[in-house]
């Protein structure tokens, strides 16, 4: 497919296509019952996406409430390590709620009063798009409902705490391997349930149709402020952009804006603690096309279709497939996919928060850990990375698995 010709002059009109279909993959696979909710859903988001009433209050929100734009900084001293190659960071650390997740669940938000809906439900993983959608919940008036995996409620306990000081409902998920993969399970079915009164709001690009389109859209500020940002900063384009993907929502975001450009991208799976069955969530590098959640996209499974288990040191990436964005501009060649391993995240993780004052979440550090190898390769050059979110709901995890960096080398150059 590397061989197909995109006009990227009209990339975003023609894709997803009007079924949801970015090239083979995507669409929306549902039960019967929930196939006029999703229609409603997606009928509702044409409707409001080129209202200016709309942009407009969301334009206000993003300014106003989440401290938006959020800026492009220069790593001066980590790109002094590794050589003359210089690293930037978009700081969607500094976005309000520590992420970027806030970007696309005020959106949704706002959906939702639009729909006349009172409760949001959705799945979370490391927590980030839990807070993020309680935060939304609060500022809208409405019920929020977040379902996440017993793993990851032990490992994110901060995040849980600020859910349910935000007045959302945690529900615990006990079932399999009580991470991401489950929390969705456990989030569709009680969607299912009640979805006359509710809207259910995925944490990525992922999922039936419009939700890839949806989450995308409303992520493409990231990319748009970082590009007008890095150009009136250098006067040029980054040699390449960089962010992690588990789903893909703040890689999409990123990358989006940079596609039809002379600009390398990279998007940085987890390979956990290496390429064996299990061990990892690397879904593009190993997985193959499949179905899952109600989507076609590339998948982690078995020989008999059932999903496979996986794992990251971030919480926020341990999915066993991947937005279907993500799979369509693999197969055109468009972004280049590529793995780091749960040591060379710590590893970033550290020489960020030393060399240059900022505390990564481990899900970002993959993405820095990725540039930091990239530099060395590069020589020259400059490199852009999305730190997607900040580190504050892992200290606790580092420390207590690796210390307070005492086991690594901050040299000074």
């Amino acid at each position: 497919m590397k061989d197909v010709k995109i006009d990227y002059s009209r990339y975003f009109r023609d894709y997803p296509d009007k079924d949801g279909y970015f090239g083979e993959y995507g669409g929306r696979h549902v039960p019967p019952e929930l196939e006029k909710p999703f229609r409603e859903i997606a009928d509702a988001y044409q409707s409001i996406c080129h209202s200016a009433e709309f942009i407009n209050e969301l334009r206000r929100i993003r300014r106003e409430f989440q401290g938006r734009p959020t800026p492009v900084y220069h790593c001066n001293r980590l790109s002094r390590q590794i050589g003359n190659c210089q690293i930037y960071l978009k700081r969607e650390d500094l976005n309000h709620t520590g992420a970027h997740k806030l970007n696309h669940c005020m959106g949704e938000g706002l959906l939702a009063k639009f729909l006349g809906k009172k409760k949001l439900i959705a799945e979370t993983g490391a927590g980030q798009h839990g807070v993020a959608l309680a935060t939304a919940a609060a500022y809208f008036g409405l019920e929020c409902e977040i379902h996440m995996g017993l793993v990851d409620i032990a490992k994110q306990a901060p995040n849980v705490t600020r859910m349910k000081i935000l007045g959302a409902k945690v529900v615990p998920v006990s079932r399999g391997m009580q991470a991401l993969k489950e929390a969705v399970d456990s989030a569709f079915e009680s969607y299912l349930a009640s979805y006359e009164d509710s809207i259910y709001c995925i944490g990525s690009v992922l999922g039936p149709h419009p939700f890839p389109l949806m989450v995308r859209d409303f992520q493409m500020c990231v990319g748009i402020e970082a590009r007008e940002q890095f150009k009136e900063m250098t006067g040029i384009l980054p040699d390449a952009v960089c962010a992690c993907v588990g789903g893909g929502s703040n890689s999409a975001g990123m990358f989006s804006a940079f596609l039809g450009d002379p600009v390398d991208i990279y998007g940085v799976e987890p390979l956990g603690r290496g390429p064996g069955k299990g061990d990892h969530a690397a879904t593009i590098t190993f997985g193959k096309k499949g179905t899952i959640h109600g989507f076609d996209s590339y998948v982690l499974e078995d020989e008999n279709g059932n999903p496979d288990p996986v794992y990251s040191i971030a919480s926020g990436l341990d999915y066993p497939s991947v937005g279907p964005e993500h799979a369509f501009w693999k197969d055109i060649g468009r972004v280049n996919y590529v793995t780091a391993t749960d040591e060379e995240a710590v590893d970033a993780f550290f020489k960020l928060s030393r060399y240059e004052g900022i505390i990564p979440a481990l899900e970002s550090s993959h993405a820095i850990a990725y540039a930091m190898k990239l530099a060395k390769e590069m020589q020259t050059g400059a490199i852009l990375v999305n730190c997607s979110g900040r580190g504050d709901k892992d200290v606790d995890y580092i420390v207590e698995h690796y210390g307070y960096g005492e086991n690594y080398k901050f040299p000074e150059h």
